[in-house]
């Protein structure tokens, strides 16, 4: 927000912005709350911890070549996103791919690429070791370990009980004594329990457990492990009664684990941990443009040329079990008098579902057609995670300010 009271992106005046890029909706990132977010967390992190980003949280191509000039390694999840990864320039050596499902074609080219293969199942370890045969060459690869544990307040649980992630941390030494005759280099670990967690207190839970099954794995390796990912899920505030994550806390515990526990036995290694969301969510908005306003038995609509198709998450219809609101706030610059009244109203998009719901009973200054909204925390799981051809309206640009 700048002085005027007029929301700012990359020190733009929102209307500015919608006119530079021409249309509405759109997504915009600001560049230098990316790399402010990059430097909060390198100070509070150990300095011999890689910090990785996961590019499924944002691929814009733009946003992850500024962050690739940042972090240490980026994370993958399709061959497509490898693509994206390999054009910043990024050195093979620091990009993984992890996910279920690899394809032949996504092993064959991760080999031939040169990029650590974070293996999801025995069936999939064979099937990399044939491509490398096939190729001549030594594929790089770390096992995904789902953890015996669950991570509290995780917006995803994605370790513990059953999971289509990861191979079963009891049998993990089964599959390493088979990986060491496929023809693999197996060179670490990889563990990540759950997303989107606000309490540093769990972390650091999570965290201690996380090493001691790392530890406990690497017992069972047959060459040094070089490779250690520690996993992610820090947290972002969406709602009205969400706290920030003590990141100074987490760090300080990471800072103990790697010194204490880790640095002792595995010496060189990379160890690291791998964060999306955390990055890149709040340095972006949506931006939509009311298109009508109407009322109907008592509840004002305003109905934008936006929605579900763009930004699903904020529909309530991407994990939320109870839905609530992303912030949303009116793109103009319009104050209230104290004592006066703010308008409650209801924002939907352009979509034929009732789905389709941006902000329920939301309290702003007046607003009207043409008026710009703002939805903000959209700079995670935004454009890529909803489903952009319903309807077959045209898709929003995306722009890095």
């Amino acid at each position: 927000m700048g002085d005027d009271g007029r929301i700012r992106v990359g020190g733009l005046a929102l209307d500015r912005l919608a006119a530079r890029v021409g249309s509405t909706p759109f997504f915009a990132y600001d560049r230098r709350l990316l790399t402010q977010r990059v430097a909060e967390v390198r100070a509070a992190l150990p300095d011999d911890l890689d910090l990785g980003y996961a590019v499924k949280a944002n691929p814009m191509p733009a946003l992850v070549q500024h962050l690739s000039s940042l972090v240490d390694t980026l994370d993958v999840a399709s061959a497509g996103e490898m693509a994206v990864a390999l054009d910043t320039g990024t050195a093979p050596e620091r990009i993984t791919f992890a996910g279920p499902g690899k394809t032949d074609d996504e092993l064959h080219r991760a080999v031939a690429s040169g990029v650590l293969v974070e293996v999801e199942s025995e069936g999939e370890a064979r099937r990399l070791g044939a491509a490398g045969h096939e190729l001549g060459l030594r594929p790089r690869a770390a096992i995904r370990v789902n953890p015996d544990f669950a991570v509290k307040g995780s917006g995803m649980r994605m370790g513990g009980g059953p999971q289509q992630f990861g191979v079963d941390a009891e049998v993990v030494p089964q599959l390493m004594d088979k990986m060491a005759h496929l023809g693999v280099a197996l060179e670490g670990f990889h563990v990540f329990a759950g997303s989107q967690n606000l309490h540093a207190s769990i972390l650091a839970e999570a965290h201690e457990r996380t090493v001691n099954l790392v530890l406990e794995l690497s017992k069972h390796a047959s060459e040094p492990v070089r490779y250690v990912n520690l996993g992610g899920g820090f947290g972002i505030p969406y709602f009205e009664k969400d706290q920030p994550l003590d990141l100074s806390a987490v760090g300080a515990n990471l800072e103990r684990l790697c010194s204490e526990r880790l640095r002792p036995v595995l010496g060189e290694a990379r160890i690291g941990v791998e964060l999306g969301r955390y990055l890149v969510g709040e340095a972006g908005v949506y931006v939509t443009r009311i298109v009508d306003r109407k009322v109907s038995r008592g509840v004002t609509y305003c109905v934008v040329d936006g929605g579900m198709h763009h930004q699903l998450a904020a529909s309530g219809n991407f994990g939320q079990v109870i839905r609530r609101n992303y912030p949303i706030s009116a793109g103009v610059a319009r104050t209230v008098e104290p004592g006066g009244e703010l308008t409650e109203v209801t924002i939907v998009g352009s979509l034929c579902t009732p789905l389709d719901l941006l902000g329920d009973k939301v309290r702003l200054p007046t607003i009207d057609v043409g008026d710009l909204l703002v939805v903000h925390q959209a700079g995670a799981y935004g454009l890529t995670a909803s489903p952009t051809a319903f309807l077959g309206h045209p898709s929003p640009a995306e722009v890095l300010v």
